[in-house]
C-alpha cells in the first residue's frame, strides 16, 4: 500500500470514528492523534533498520508535538485511531491489531523491567476508553471494549467488556439491529 493510500485510509478512518470531524482537510491538518500515528510509522521504520537512537528521537519529537508517546518498537495494525490523543502511552512490546481505537489518557504499559514481552496485545476491533490502563503482557481478544478508567491486568477472550479496577472480563451484551451502525462506546459503561 502506498503512503498516499495509507494516509487516505487514516483520514477516512478518523472521519468514520469521530462524529465531530467535518472535513478531510480538518482531519489531515488538525488531528494530533493521527499525526502521532504518522510520526510513529516513520520511527517504526527507523527502528526496524536498527537506527534506534534516531527512531527514539523521532518518537520523542512526535510526543512533544502531539502529547502522544508511541514507542517505535511497538507493532500497530491498519486503521488505528487515537481520539483526542493527549496522554496516550504505548510501550515498546505492545501489539495492536487492525481497527483499534484508543481515547485520551490510555496507557498500554508494562509491569516489569525485564527485556521480554511486557506490554499488552490488543486484537482487531478493540476499543479502549479514556483514562484506561492495560498493563503487562495481557491479551485482549478481538472486538473487546475496555471502559473508561478501567485497569486491565488479565487476559480477556474475544468480545469482552472490561470495566472496573481491576477489570473483570464479561461478555458484551447483544447488539440491537438499530445499533449496528455505531461502534461500541466505552464511555457508556461504568463500574
Amino acid at each position: 500500500m502506498s503512503v498516499v493510500s495509507r494516509i487516505r485510509e487514516d483520514v477516512a478512518t478518523a472521519r468514520l470514528r469521530d462524529p465531530a470531524a467535518r472535513s478531510n482537510a480538518e482531519v489531515f491538518w488538525l488531528y494530533s492523534g493521527l499525526h502521532a500515528v504518522w510520526w510513529y510509522r516513520i520511527a517504526h521504520i527507523l527502528w526496524r533498520w536498527r537506527w534506534y537512537f534516531v527512531a527514539r528521537a523521532v518518537s520523542q519529537f512526535a510526543r512533544f508535538l502531539t502529547g502522544v508517546e508511541i514507542h517505535p518498537g511497538a507493532t500497530i495494525g491498519r486503521r488505528f485511531f487515537i481520539d483526542h490523543g493527549m496522554g496516550v502511552v504505548i510501550g515498546e512490546t505492545a501489539e495492536l491489531g487492525d481497527d483499534v481505537m484508543l481515547y485520551h489518557g490510555v496507557t498500554l504499559g508494562g509491569r516489569s523491567s525485564e527485556r521480554a514481552k511486557r506490554h499488552p496485545t490488543l486484537g482487531d476491533h478493540v476499543t479502549v476508553g479514556a483514562g484506561a490502563s492495560v498493563l503487562g503482557p495481557v491479551v485482549l481478544g478481538a472486538g473487546s471494549v475496555v471502559g473508561a478508567a478501567a485497569v486491565v491486568l488479565k487476559d480477556a477472550p474475544p468480545k469482552s467488556l472490561l470495566v472496573g479496577s481491576p477489570a473483570v472480563p464479561r461478555p458484551i451484551a447483544p447488539v440491537h439491529e438499530f445499533d449496528r451502525q455505531f461502534f461500541v462506546d466505552p464511555g457508556t459503561y461504568s463500574i
